[in-house]
């Protein structure tokens, strides 16, 4: 798999000054970058203020966003180092992948609202003079929203990398790490931008929850977007709550144009054919980016420099060398023995797993005290909202795949439309609810009902993003051989298009899930300015135990949840995915 080339001309500037003004725009860029960072920084150790002050006046508000966007970005790092970490060990080892998949399935099954106590006491016990632990709680609560979707996405796309590739690496003697760098990541690339996207979106679906959350009388409130819109719609300021959206819009087109567009841009080199045809989305950051003159300054700068310390190292080469034969005549400690080496892992699995049983020690404690009556009213509310996401996800794929397809299919429109669905997927949908329910209660439609909306709303987004990676991955190959065999456009879409956007559909369909039994925590328990609109479910009744500090009723909901969404992943979801690798999938 060899990378190609992109080029588009950024404009008719001379060379000369197109450098210039590139280099004083990216110079800009890493001041405010550094600026952000600098301030994120201080207010990461400033000393602790469980309830900060929120200010609803518009010259907060780009702090806010900088605090907002700065955990956001941290978040994904993370769960980008986790979703290379578990997709390349669950498809490297089969033995693994039989507990890591359930574990995924286990922890994109519990909403925000059940990592939130442990975390915020957790860690807030454990830094208690700084807001350290309030960061770390809301960073990692936005890691819980981005890093399933990706693990899953690179899991699915390692598994799909065809086997005369791997095969080719394994003849010409390739490490695993040369694999990986080479082969398995590029094939990958195009997935895990599109649902790095995604990831990004599901940090900012939770973000009122993250930065300004309650537990039973305890207020935790955090400067930042999310907080400032709670505190809007709280307390009724529709000017503040306008603005608020106005922000979040500004910057969900920020982090397209300066990160998403040009990754978009990148891999398009890295595709599984070997297809003449050019790359036509074009990203103008990134064509400043290929025209400063920065990195080349710098390298003059390292060269002078390294020639000068070569000098002055002349110097010092016979004491270092004297040095250097000092320290081998010093006796080495021999290393670790095969009997230390067992012992030390038993010990680590024997520490892990008496923290496991320790958990579920606490977790049936909590579980005994749940009254039969707490039993039967979960029991309700769970049947409720699994009736509901079904619904929410049947109707999500019923516009997503065709959109997807066509999306996916035609790169032209996917420029196009790029930073419109970016915009409308990264939007924190919660944000929106109050004036939905409004707009559903004046159709005399009720929360029962009107919650369905609010679930496709949060869950068709994963739908689609997967099935256009997975359709924008498609071998020119295939196409020109449709064309070439002169098929009509519905036998192209039986048995081209479908079948190759079906792996990415049950991605889609098994994230979406996840997404609306996540979301119903948000759907089914709405604060539309003074109101309190709620209907019966299990994410209503998490909510109201969250607010009201009721933890054998949290623990249980959250319990049935997780063994529902586990259920009817193994059930139905697994077997789909079964069904793509072996009979849609490109390993074979």
């Amino acid at each position: 798999m060899r990378p190609g080339s992109v080029t588009a001309p950024l404009s008719a500037i001379p060379p000369r000054s197109r450098a210039a003004a590139s280099d004083l725009l990216v110079l800009g860029f890493g001041a405010a970058i550094i600026a952000v960072v600098l301030a994120f920084a201080h207010e990461f150790d400033a000393p602790y203020t469980p309830a900060a002050a929120i200010s609803l006046a518009p010259s907060a508000l780009p702090r806010y966003v900088a605090y907002s966007l700065a955990r956001g970005v941290v978040a994904l790092g993370f769960s980008y180092v986790f979703a290379l970490a578990f997709g390349w060990t669950a498809a490297r080892w089969r033995a693994a992948a039989r507990v890591m998949l359930p574990a995924i399935d286990v922890l994109q099954s519990v909403p925000v609202l059940g990592f939130l106590p442990g975390l915020v006491l957790g860690l807030v016990a454990l830094f208690p003079a700084r807001n350290t632990g309030l960061e770390l709680a809301a960073i990692l609560m936005i890691f819980t929203a981005q890093a399933w979707n990706l693990a899953l996405a690179f899991y699915y796309a390692l598994t799909n990398v065809p086997a005369p590739l791997r095969e080719a690496c394994r003849v010409a003697g390739w490490s695993r790490w040369r694999t990986f760098r080479q082969l398995e990541l590029p094939a990958s690339a195009t997935g895990l931008v599109w649902n790095g996207m995604l990831s990004m979106a599901g940090g900012w679906f939770f973000l009122m929850i993250n930065e300004a959350f309650q537990l039973g009388a305890h207020d935790f409130r955090l400067p930042g977007v999310g907080s400032y819109m709670s505190l809007a719609v709280q307390r009724g300021d529709t000017r503040a709550a306008v603005l608020a959206l106005i922000a979040m819009a500004l910057m969900i087109v920020a982090t397209d144009q300066f990160l998403w567009r040009p990754l978009v841009v990148a891999v398009q080199r890295y595709r599984v054919d070997d297809s003449a045809q050019p790359p036509v989305t074009g990203s103008w950051f990134l064509d400043v980016l290929r025209s400063v003159r920065l990195p080349l300054a710098a390298r003059r700068w390292r060269r002078r420099t390294a020639v000068e310390a070569r000098r002055v190292a002349r110097q010092m080469e016979r004491p270092v060398r004297s040095a250097r034969a000092a320290l081998r005549q010093l006796p080495t400690p021999s290393g670790l023995g095969p009997w230390a080496e067992g012992v030390l892992g038993g010990t680590v699995i024997a520490l892990l797993a008496g923290l496991g049983l320790w958990g579920c020690w606490r977790l049936g404690a909590l579980l005994v005290a749940v009254s039969t009556g707490g039993w039967t009213q979960i029991a309700t509310a769970a049947g409720l909202t699994f009736v509901r996401v079904l619904v929410a996800v049947a109707l999500a794929t019923a516009w997503t795949v065709p959109a997807g397809v066509v999306i996916g299919r035609s790169p032209r429109l996917g420029h196009a439309l790029q930073p419109v669905i970016q915009l409308l997927a990264s939007f924190p949908a919660p944000m929106l609810f109050p004036l939905v329910i409004l707009l559903l209660a004046r159709a005399g439609i009720g929360l029962g009902i009107g919650s369905v909306a609010l679930l496709v709303l949060s869950a068709q987004w994963y739908i689609l993003f997967n099935v256009v990676a997975a359709v924008s991955a498609i071998p020119g190959q295939l196409e020109d051989a449709t064309r070439v065999f002169r098929l009509r456009p519905a036998a192209r879409w039986r048995t081209l298009y479908l079948p190759s956007a079906f792996p990415g559909l049950v991605t889609g369909w098994i994230t979406a899930a996840g997404a609306a039994w996540n979301a119903s925590i948000v759907a089914e328990f709405v604060h539309a300015g003074s109101r309190l609109e709620t209907t019966t479910g299990l994410g209503s009744l998490i909510s109201l135990a969250t607010a009201r500090g009721d933890f054998p009723l949290l623990a249980g909901g959250i319990v049935v949840m997780s063994v529902l969404v586990v259920s009817w992943n193994r059930l139905a979801w697994r077997p789909l995915a079964l069904l793509a690798q072996t009979r849609y999938g490109t390993t074979q």
